[in-house]
């Protein structure tokens, strides 16, 4: 990445710690400010992850960043006997284990607190890794993904959601109109933190999306990567596989 954007500009605290203290103050807001953002689109994004990994059939996958559970519990749909959703917020995590226990799934989904970059898992545990949202919080990106490398089985699926900065007009105006003053608008209306969705508008903006993303996978040593761009560009579903 080529600039690190951090939450809160005032902080003494590591980039981890600032992400971690931000989640936890917009956990019980996340969902429905995620809906209001996106305009419902993210559900749409994280269906089309379910089903490229659908065709894969893993029996277990690791979601990784996996906030309030939402793509952990649609890939229910998978077939997957075990989904580990991790996430280093506990605010989070407190939010999506409440999701599960509705749902009933605690037979099927676990929920735990953990960092990306030291992920609590023997090597070749995992058929499939997933990260919505997420890779942009990462404090070292290359050190996350070389974690995720490490953690996947042989012929393993990695899969990526993640926004995007348009490059053809008008998309391109429209999504930096969006992100300049409607995401932090509506986060100071509607959050507690009024840093958080002005973070999240300028970690998107500097993540190294496209083929730059697809560059530092192969040089991680993912094969087979693929960029999918969704809805004008304004997000992308990368998916690599573990040699």
């Amino acid at each position: 990445m080529a600039k690190k954007v951090t939450p809160y500009k005032d902080s003494n605290l590591g980039k981890k710690e600032q992400v971690t203290q931000m989640f936890d103050t917009i956990s019980k807001n996340y969902d429905g400010l995620n809906r209001v953002i996106s305009f419902g689109i993210d559900i749409k994004w994280r269906k089309r992850v379910v089903a490229i990994l659908k065709r894969k059939k893993p029996a277990s996958i690791l979601d990784i960043a996996t906030g309030t559970g939402d793509l952990a519990i649609h890939m229910v749909e998978t077939g997957a006997d075990r989904i580990v959703g991790l996430d280093i917020s506990p605010g989070m995590l407190e939010v999506g284990k409440k999701k599960v226990d509705e749902k009933e799934l605690y037979n099927t989904i676990e929920m735990v607190v953990g960092d990306s970059e030291n992920l609590p898992f023997e090597a070749h545990t995992f058929d499939a890794v997933t990260v919505a949202f997420g890779v942009r919080n990462f404090e070292t990106l290359e050190k996350g993904l070389t974690e995720i490398h490490r953690v996947l089985k042989p012929k393993g699926t990695f899969v990526v959601l993640e926004t995007a900065v348009p490059t053809k007009t008008p998309f391109k105006q429209g999504y930096n109109f969006h992100c300049k003053y409607v995401l932090p608008l509506v986060g100071r209306l509607f959050s507690k933190d009024r840093a958080a969705y002005t973070y999240l508008s300028e970690s998107a903006a500097v993540f190294p999306h496209g083929e730059n993303f697809n560059n530092i996978l192969r040089k991680i040593g993912f094969i087979e990567v693929e960029n999918k761009p969704q809805t004008f560009g304004v997000a992308s579903i990368y998916v690599a596989t573990k040699a």
